[in-house]
């Protein structure tokens, strides 16, 4: 690790975990009323409204001296710099991490500026989308794990940095039906090209199973697999191992696969899971393809796709899945596949 940054300001109820560069943040659990967040549709749209004006502003800025300043203003916020460096490509586990956190979770490392974007729409819809996620998956396994009893729990987390959707689920399903985990060996396997995300993700479990935490007394652990989504036949090598026919199991890719992925990356992904095991699910998000969506990709310069949901409700039933659920988020479709 680098110099230890410690979070000066706990918050009752709320878990911490340090980063590898020695950063301590807040553990997301979207049932603590400091990440819980449901906003009104007033609210929303007066968050759309602020947004489509901020980027007529920036699109409006013509000059090279104004564009410089406006990258120099950005580079002094740590979400300011992962836009940045996500232009043209994506956004990292961590820097949509810290986008989930909320204003008022954010600590000592952040600048006034990381604190005005985590109020802006772009980051509201990131934590609606994770509350979505999570839900969706503690559903599709509510009935499963009813019916497997004793059976292991497997969590296929694609893309998933530090897999905090599939922790939230956990949550979620410990708050609802805590007998449905108990004395059953649950896994979380997170697939993903980047180190840094999955290397929080596996403190910040460690934090949730602690004496007094959320997930205390669960038999949880965490893997993580080097996986680039464009080599299924490696996500199909890996899940032959894990004996999902003789457990309970979800897939999900929030923020992942199908906002990142091309046509027949997100099919012979699908394709591999339906052939993996019978029962499961999978959930995740896709980027729409109208409204303040199409406008946040063009400003931020992150390479997502934006498909309809018709759009992608045809790929999916290519690979042998169908769309069950579908929440309309302000930038992202939330989903799930049986």
């Amino acid at each position: 690790m680098s110099a230890i940054v410690p979070e000066a300001h706990k918050k009752a109820g709320v878990s911490y975990a340090f980063t590898d560069e020695g950063i301590e943040l807040p553990v997301i659990d979207v049932t603590h009323p400091a990440f819980a967040i449901a906003p009104t549709d007033a609210e929303l749209t007066a968050l759309t409204d602020a947004y489509l004006g901020m980027v007529t502003r920036m699109r409006d800025m013509s000059s090279e001296a104004e564009k410089a300043a406006g990258r120099k203003m950005m580079e002094s916020s740590v979400i300011g710099r992962g836009l940045l460096a996500a232009s043209g490509t994506f956004l990292t586990g961590l820097v949509t991490y810290v986008g989930k956190l909320g204003p008022d979770n954010l600590g000592a490392y952040a600048a006034p500026l990381d604190r005005q974007i985590a109020r802006a729409l772009p980051l509201v819809a990131l934590r609606m989308r994770l509350q979505d996620v999570a839900r969706l998956q503690a559903e599709a396994l509510m009935p499963a794990l009813a019916q497997a009893a004793g059976r292991p729990l497997r969590f296929i987390n694609i893309a998933g940095g530090p897999a905090i959707d599939s922790m939230n689920t956990l949550i979620l399903l410990r708050r609802d039906h805590p007998d449905l985990l108990e004395r059953r060996s649950i896994a979380i396997h997170v697939f993903d090209q980047d180190a840094a995300g999955p290397s929080f993700g596996r403190r910040a479990l460690e934090a949730l199973l602690a004496p007094g935490a959320k997930l205390h007394g669960l038999d949880v652990t965490f893997t993580t697999v080097s996986y680039d989504w464009r080599n299924a036949d490696r996500l199909a090598e890996a899940l032959a191992t894990l004996g999902l026919d003789a457990a309970a199991w979800a897939a999900a890719s929030e923020g992942g696969l199908f906002e990142y992925g091309d046509d027949e990356a997100i099919v012979s992904n699908l394709q591999v899971l339906r052939a993996a095991g019978s029962g499961g699910s999978v959930t995740g998000s896709v980027t729409r393809d109208e409204g303040p969506a199409a406008l946040s990709r063009d400003a931020n310069g992150v390479a997502t796709i934006p498909r309809s949901l018709p759009a992608f409700s045809a790929l999916a039933e290519r690979a042998g899945w169908s769309v069950d659920e579908v929440t309309t988020g302000p930038l992202s479709f939330n989903l799930r596949l049986v």
